[in-house]
């Protein structure tokens, strides 16, 4: 999750006539370039790598760098769309950016699948994450302004499941439902006291546990999934790291990768709790967790596994809520036995008016629930509203798997 930071790499829908809104920190964005340029030989999905780079240029202000990235980004024909993101607001009055745009969106209409499935009246939630008690039907819901977490039933009743600031919380990301207790864990942005933790609560709400992410900052725990009754696998965003926690030892120990990890996020493990799945800006890498091999996931030609924020694991698929690509979309991604490929991609909704700040999801039998419109682009780093007039009611949405 972490949107705030992502929305500047990659931002919300804009309307054409949305000033731009280059990075608070440019020197993020210059840092950002180095580490993409310097990765950029060990990256399989080198399209991915080189959206990435198009948008830091232009918000750097090399507005002809951006575009002949741009330019060799299409050629591989993956579906990023630079219309979607204010990085590229400077670039919309050149011909051959508008010629880029019209290509990726006929050879990637949009998709309508997903219809409404909740509505939740509080409009200053800013909700990350999503999470669902499959026995007991209910559903939780992070929120990064209130930090709280909220309580969902399936026929639609909302209540505070912890209530805001009864534990001290800095911004609630991810959250993930522990099957043995119905309890929940949670991870937090590091807010304006720089402190990122990863939660546990009963089934009751009652912070049970709390732990600081490991060793000296910048530190940022996103997304979670629990291996087992001993551990806990999760991303850090601004370490660039992902961890697994020992619930008996209480420790973290990071995992190691072949290749630089960009802003980690989407999180899974297979059914057989041996593969994990960590999705960052560049793809998915999948590491058996029996001896620590790891592998890229070959997104298969004309496709993409870019930028996923919540990330499940579906009768041996992916299923992934998509942001790297500029345009959100929601998607099935059919894998190969060995996990290793993707087989075919199924689209469930993309560029539609229900996507908007989408984050992450929960299966709840045949179907999938995601978060439609987080709202997120109108807060600011500080966890501060930018526009009140903005704040709209969120809604969950849902889409068949069958």
């Amino acid at each position: 999750m972490l949107f705030l930071l992502f929305q500047t790499v990659a931002s919300a829908q804009q309307n054409s006539a949305t000033p731009p809104q280059p990075d608070p920190d440019p020197a993020r964005v210059r840092s950002d370039i180095q580490y993409v340029e310097n990765a950029l030989p060990k990256i399989p999905d080198r399209a991915a790598a080189l959206f990435i780079l198009a948008r830091r240029y232009a918000q750097s202000g090399d507005l002809q760098k951006a575009l002949s990235l741009l330019k060799e980004c299409d050629s591989f024909h993956e579906g990023f769309d630079p219309s979607e993101s204010s990085a590229f607001q400077p670039l919309r009055s050149f011909p051959a950016f508008r010629q880029i745009v019209d290509e990726v969106h006929r050879r990637h209409p949009s998709v309508h699948r997903a219809r409404i499935a909740f509505t939740i009246p509080e409009k200053d939630l800013f909700p990350e994450g999503l999470a669902v008690d499959p026995e007991r039907h209910v559903f939780y819901m992070g929120s990064m302004h209130r930090r709280k977490i909220l309580k969902i039933t399936e026929s639609g009743e909302i209540s505070d499941f912890v209530k805001p600031d009864l534990y001290n919380l800095m911004p609630v990301g991810g959250v993930h439902v522990d099957p043995a207790d119905h309890g929940l864990w949670a991870a937090s942005d590091p807010g304006e006291a720089d402190r990122s933790e990863l939660l546990h609560f009963d089934a009751q709400g009652k912070l049970l546990e709390r732990f600081p992410a490991p060793g000296p900052g910048p530190h940022d725990l996103n997304d979670l999934v629990l291996r087992n009754a001993q551990e806990i696998l999760v991303t850090d965003t601004y370490a660039q790291q992902v961890y697994r926690f020992d619930r008996a030892s209480r420790q973290f120990t990071t995992l190691s990768f072949p290749r630089p990890l960009l802003y980690p996020n989407g999180i899974t493990v297979s059914g057989d709790s041996n593969l994990l799945f960590v999705a960052d800006l560049f793809g998915v890498l999948l590491m058996d967790l029996r001896n620590g091999s790891v592998h890229e996931v070959n997104s298969g030609k004309g496709n993409t596994l870019a930028g996923i924020d919540g990330m499940y694991w579906y009768r041996g698929d992916l299923l992934g809520v998509q942001y790297g690509t500029g345009a959100f979309r929601v998607a099935r991604f059919r894998l190969s036995p060995d996990g290793l490929r993707v087989t075919q991609t199924d689209v469930l909704e993309h560029r539609t008016p229900l996507l908007s700040d989408a984050t992450t999801g929960a299966i709840l039998g045949s179907n999938f629930y995601f978060i439609a419109d987080t709202g997120i682009d109108n807060l600011d780093d500080n966890g501060g509203i930018i526009d009140p007039k903005k704040l709209a009611q969120i809604h969950i949405a849902v889409v068949p798997l069958k």
